[in-house]
């Protein structure tokens, strides 16, 4: 019964943390990318993508699309290119894991920076 209940435990940890729920590739001009955390360090950055989108209140704000950077060197990439217009590809999980980044969304590399 215990061995079921770590297996159960142990599945569900790997498929909300772990598992890989989507992939794709976003575009926009970067707005910034940034190295920050107080007990996890990580790289964290937000593209700003082209059209609108509607606003909590009814209004119309940029599309945004935050997430963190899985690597020291795509982030070296996007730091001294900001302002820039990328394609980033990304991996989405179902949760968030500290060390990993502050987002469910993990850009792993860039496909093409204009």
């Amino acid at each position: 019964m215990l061995l079921v209940v770590l297996l159960g435990l142990g599945g569900y940890v790997y498929w909300k943390y772990y598992f890989v729920f989507g992939e794709g590739v976003k575009s926009g001009y970067l707005n910034y990318a940034v190295h920050k955390g107080n007990v996890f360090k990580t790289y964290e950055g937000k593209l700003i993508q082209e059209g609108f989108a509607r606003g909590l209140n009814g209004g119309v704000q940029s599309n945004e699309f935050e997430f963190s950077i899985e690597s020291e060197e795509v982030f070296k990439q996007l730091e001294v290119n900001s302002g820039k217009y990328f394609d980033l590809h990304y991996k989405e999980y179902h949760g968030v894991i500290p060390w990993r980044g502050n987002t469910r969304y993990v850009v792993d590399r860039v496909v093409n920076m204009k």
